[in-house]
């Protein structure tokens, strides 16, 4: 192995895997996957909360999506780091299916108001996570992808430029947009600007 494979085997240790899966070798799929689920299963249930019922469904579809998404991986970014790229938009995906949104807002629970201290502010900053999440879903899907890899997985720019295939400047522009489009929501409806103890 020369100096330059074993600096890239450092740096994606996935790698090797990945482009052999991508050649049609079942093992290494299978090898790859068993290696990148459990950092797609805590990317999905950051986007659809811990408590998601549909978690695992979401990172086996995740998953599937990994093994399709394949052919096109080269080698850009890390495999899992390509495989969380996915877990992402396929979970912002699900929950754009899944979620009612005025439904869900307007069976937002009364409770935390008769809820005690410090209960009712675990509850409020568990509420505060669901709208974020529900607003997430709300976005064109490039921008929650964007606003998803910055907080949910704490990407740097330039890690979310190398994930998605954006130039830095298209990324910055997506971010700018994705806040805006969410401050403009929750600026526009004061019930949910409480819920997110937003103040003016």
């Amino acid at each position: 192995m020369t100096a330059r494979e074993r600096e890239v085997a450092v740096l994606d240790p996935h790698g090797e895997l990945a482009r052999a899966a991508a050649d049609g070798d079942l093992t290494a799929m299978r090898q790859l996957l068993d290696a990148v689920a459990p950092r797609v299963l805590r990317v999905v249930r950051s986007v659809l909360g811990g408590s998601s019922p549909d978690a695992e469904d979401v990172a086996q579809e995740s998953l599937i999506a990994l093994v399709r998404a394949l052919p096109a991986f080269r080698g850009e970014c890390p495999a899992d780091g390509y495989a969380a790229r996915i877990a992402v938009r396929t979970a912002v995906a699900a929950r754009k299916r899944r979620l009612g949104r005025e439904q869900r807002l307007r069976e937002l629970p009364q409770a935390i108001e008769q809820t005690e201290p410090p209960a009712a502010e675990h509850y409020a900053a568990e509420l505060r996570k669901d709208l974020i999440r529900e607003l997430l879903g709300e976005l064109p899907e490039a921008q929650a992808e964007t606003l998803a890899l910055r907080v949910v997985l704490g990407c740097s720019l330039e890690e979310i430029a190398s994930a998605t295939g954006a130039p830095l400047n298209t990324v910055r522009s997506r971010l700018r947009l994705a806040k805006q489009a969410l401050k403009e929501r929750i600026e526009a409806d004061a019930e949910l600007a409480e819920k997110l103890e937003v103040r003016g």
